[in-house]
This record gives structure tokens, sequence and C-alpha cells, in this order.
């Protein structure tokens, strides 16, 4: 016994690293990249590699226990129903309803914009469902990404991938360059009034902006503190400002006249439904709270009451918000830039431009919070997979949180902030955010409808069959409408075809019954969100489209010749095969 003690003294005891390192292991662990005959090796396979990528869909398991290793400590679990709920509403209520309402009342939907809202709170609540079953069953970091790979495989998870670490970064920039022009326009009319003036910079790129800069910095640093205290500073915030919102609405509908509602119908439907694929935009956020699903302490009772919750109040909240403005103002007299500033200065309450600027700021400041939590989760759980390298998906053990990632979000895009103007990165929002929502409607369809080694092959094919109706019919109907093609018979046979497709996966045997909360009425819900995503898309600009083209093809570049092979050799791991 003594000698086994002696052994047992003189071995030398295995000291924990530290959470401050950068070897080359931490960045690429994986043996394709010890050296350099290792790699070319890699890059000879590249073909089979990408075969067996293309079909290959992780696990639950994998996701939610072998992945999650790699952060080395695990996230804590402090968020309730309450936090959630306060996280979606500030993640979704920015500055979007102050200048999108106006905008739209005047130019397509006047009154009507209270349905307009209606009709795209709806379209938001389909995938807001299709979230929620997913973040219940599996509570992880990764939200859809994690989704679209255990459903739809590894390739198209890494395409959309790519494109939310693109969104995260140019997102982050863009509203720290709209919060840096409202804080100057409640000091002076100019909006560059806060910003230096380079002149040998090329245009776009000339006006500096470290106010920007300084406000990412300081939302971000409040981030990496703690998940809880941003999410305390968040409510209290959000709080606030629905106060606000709240004496917005009140006066509005009491010093409005309900003579400015006629007509009501001033475009007819086109109006109402062009604007409800504006404001759509006004609904987008909320996808950053299900990849709080790791940090839930109870996240089959908190997830649907947060996420379902938050999403029905802001909803009524965006509704009345645009009855209280068409109240107030003819909607031919609505300023289409600072339409409640001016609907409240007509009435004498000029002092209400600073309520609305204040209240602005606020919703942007709660943005840039909880999209500084959001995407470093996604960023995260991206790493944990290796598909970047997997010293982001590190987790402090004091803070509970992912530094890396987190300073990823905060350098990449307060660089590009206090350099890039407004406009430039406005014309590179990518159809990716919409993509992604219609991907989770069809993964929750192939959850439902097909496991593998399970399904049996014959009712597969009928599955793809009808899956391929509900999406055709959805992309005829997308293309009819931005032809202008106004005849009922087109979208009555589409509209045949997409019921054909869903009456078909009616009665086939479904595979998985959620175990806690699912959506209600599948497939037909999620079918239904598969056009409204796809008819959104089709609203948007060729810019959004080239955009997204030539940053997937630069994406596809970084995974054909470094996230292939490292993805391929994590799964090989795994599953231990040589």
């Amino acid at each position: 016994m003594a000698n086994v003690r002696t052994k047992q003294a003189q071995e030398p005891l295995l000291q924990p690293r530290s959470y401050w390192r950068w070897s080359k292991r931490d960045f690429f662990p994986e043996p394709s990249f010890e050296s350099f005959s290792s790699y070319r090796a890699a890059v000879s396979n590249t073909c089979s590699r990408l075969k067996d990528r293309l079909l290959h869909r992780t696990t639950e398991t994998t996701e939610l226990v072998h992945l999650r290793r790699e952060s080395g400590h695990d996230m804590n679990r402090c968020l309730t129903w309450w936090d959630l709920i306060w996280l979606s509403f500030g993640a979704v209520v920015g500055t979007s309803v102050f200048t999108i309402t106006g905008q739209e009342a005047h130019d397509h939907a006047g009154p009507a914009i209270v349905l307009s809202y209606a009709i795209s709170g709806f379209s938001a609540m389909l995938s807001v469902f299709c979230y929620t079953e997913f973040a219940v069953e599996i509570p992880i970091a990764g939200g859809s990404f994690s989704y679209l790979r255990i459903e739809l495989g590894d390739f198209i998870a890494f395409t959309a991938a790519g494109n939310l670490i693109l969104e995260a970064i140019i997102g982050t920039a863009a509203v720290g360059r709209s919060w840096s022009s409202y804080f100057a326009s409640l000091l002076t009319n100019d909006t560059d009034y806060l910003r230096i003036r380079v002149n040998f910079l090329p245009k776009g790129f000339d006006l500096l902006d470290p106010v920007a800069f300084f406000v990412i910095v300081l939302t971000n640093a409040i981030a990496i503190s703690g998940t809880k205290r941003t999410s305390v500073l968040n409510w209290i915030g959000c709080i606030l400002s629905l106060m606000v919102i709240v004496f917005i609405i009140v006066m509005g509908i009491v010093c409005g006249d309900v003579s400015n509602l006629n007509p009501y119908f001033p475009n007819g439907e086109k109006g109402v439904f062009e604007a409800a694929a504006i404001v759509y935009m006004s609904y987008v956020g909320f996808d950053m709270v299900a990849t709080m699903a790791e940090e839930t302490k109870q996240p089959s009772r908190d997830i649907p009451i947060g996420l379902v919750g938050s999403m029905s109040m802001i909803t009524v909240i965006y509704c009345l918000m645009g009855l209280s403005l068409t109240m107030l103002q003819k909607y031919t007299e609505i300023d289409r830039n600072a339409a409640f500033s001016i609907a409240f200065g007509k009435i004498g309450m000029n002092w209400a431009k600073y309520l609305v600027g204040i209240c602005a700021l606020k919703g942007m400041t709660s943005s840039l919070l909880v999209m500084s939590l959001g995407q470093a989760r996604y960023i995260t759980q991206i790493a944990r997979a290796h598909m970047i390298p997997p010293w982001f998906a590190l987790v402090h053990p004091k803070s509970g949180t992912p530094i890396y990632a987190t300073l990823l979000i905060t350098i990449t895009g307060s660089v590009i902030t206090f350099f890039t103007s407004l406009h430039v990165l406005s014309s590179v929002f990518s159809i990716s955010t919409l993509s992604i929502f219609m991907l989770i409607a069809i993964a929750l369809l192939v959850r439902r409808y097909y496991i593998r080694e399970v399904t049996e092959k014959e009712d597969l094919i009928k599955f793809i069959t009808f899956l391929s109706l509900v999406i055709g019919s959805s992309i005829g109907f997308t293309i009819l409408w931005n032809m202008n093609r106004r005849g009922w018979i087109e979208y009555s046979v589409a509209a045949l075809i997409w019921s054909v497709g869903n009456l078909g996966m009616t009665l086939l045997p479904k595979q998985r019954v959620p175990k806690v909360w699912g959506v209600p009425m599948v497939p037909w819900l999620p079918s239904l969100s598969i056009v409204v995503n796809l008819f959104l898309i089709g609203s948007l600009g060729m810019v959004a489209f080239f955009r997204f083209f030539v940053c997937t093809a630069l994406m596809l570049l970084y995974y054909f010749f470094v996230g292939l092979h490292a993805t391929y050799d994590v799964a090989c791991s795994i599953n231990s095969c040589e």
C-alpha cells in the first residue's frame, strides 16, 4: 500500500488548461491538419468526403452530448420564461416599428396597416411554432444550425451557418450605425453630426463612427459578463420601453380622429399584402431566443411561454401602434421618415420627438444586447461542430459565457461599423434569415415523417413527392405574384397542388410525435410557413439575391478546403471509424 501511495505521489498531476490559450491544436486539432502531407491527403479525398457529408445527418445525442464537450465548461442554466419573453421583446422591438409603420401606411396599406401587421404577425407565429418545437426537443445553443444539421444534413447546415455568421456581423454593424444616427438626431438635425469625415477614403467608408464603435463594444462587454446579468438589464429596459410605447398608443387613440381611418383600404388587398411583406421584417429576431435553450432552466415549459407569449404580445403592440398613427393623421399626410414624431407635432406635442427617439435608442440597445447573446451561441455551436475553429466554442468557467465567440462578433462588427455607412450595410442584407425560416419548416416536416432506418422506403418516396408538391406550388405562387398575374385560375391551380401535397402527407404515418410541445395542425401550418417565407423571399430585390449567391460561393470555397475535412474528422472520431 505504501509503495502504491509513493508511486501515486510521484506521478505528475494533470493541470487543467487555461481558458486563455491559442495554440495550433486549439484552432486545428483535426488529423487532416496535423501536417502538410496529411492535409494534402485529405484534399485528395475531397470527393469521397463530400459525398459522405452530403448524405450525413447528425444525431441529437451528438449535438446535445458529444459536441458540448468541445466547450470545456457548461453554460449556466439561469433563464426562465420571464427572461425569454423580454429577450424576445428586446430582440424584435427595435426601430423598425417607428420607421416602417409610417412608410407603409403612407405608400401601400393606409389605415389597413393594422391588418398588415396582423398578417405578418401570424406569419411570424408559424415560424415561432416550428422553432419552439425544435428548441423544446433539442435544447442546444446552436438553434437553427443544429436543427438543420440533424434533419437536413451537414451541407445545408453549413450553408446556413455561413450566412448566420455573416448576418451576425453585418446586423451588429448596421444596428450600431443606426444607434449613432438616432442619438445625433436628438442633438441636431444632422445625423452625421457625431461622425468624422476622412476625405481620402472612398465614399461610403469615409465617415468614421466612434459612437457606434463604442456602443457595440459596451453591449458585447455586458453580454460577456454573464447571461443572467444581461437578461436582467434587458427586461428592466424593455419594461420602461413598453411603458413609453403604451403612452404613445393611448395618446394617439385618445387624441386621434376616427374619420382619418376612411378609406380603410385605399389600395385594396394588394396594398395590404405588399405592406405585410415589408413590415414582416419588424418581427425578425425571435430566432435569437431559441439559441438560449441551453441556458434555460426548464426548456419544455419556459421556451413555449417565452417565444409564443412574446410574439403574441408584440403582434398586439404593433397593430395598436399602426391604429394610433393612422388615427392621428390621414394616411396621405403621414411623414414617411419620422411618422410618429411629426404626427404628435401636429397636435402640439413636439416633445414627443424626444420620447420616440429615446424609445428607439432603447430598442436598438436591447437589440444589440440580445444579438450579442444569440449570435455568440450560434457561433459556439458552429465551432463545436468544427465548421470553424473549435477555439471559438470555449466557455469561460466563471462567467459561463462563450467569450471568444462574442469577441468575434465584437471585433468584426465594431470595425465594420466604424468605417461603413448604413446604406452600404443595408445593401448587403441577405435572404438568409427568410431562407432559414423556410428550411426550419421543411426540417420540421422531415422530423415528423422520416426517421433513418425506420421509415419504409415506399413511405419516404411518397413523403418526398408530397413535400415537393408543397414547395413547388409555393414557388409557383411567388412567381405568379411577382409577375403581377392576378387571375384567380392560376392561383387556384397553385393552391390545389399545395393542398394535394398536404393531404398526401396527412395520410402518411407520422414517425415521431413530440414528447412535450409540438406544432399543431401538421403538415398544414409548417407548409403555410414555407409559402409565406418563399413569398417574402420573392419580394426582395436582386441585390439581396446577388449578395446571397456571391457569399455562398465564397463560403463553399472555405468548406471544400477547410470545413469539410474538419467535420469529417470529427464525425469519424465520434463514430470511431477509420
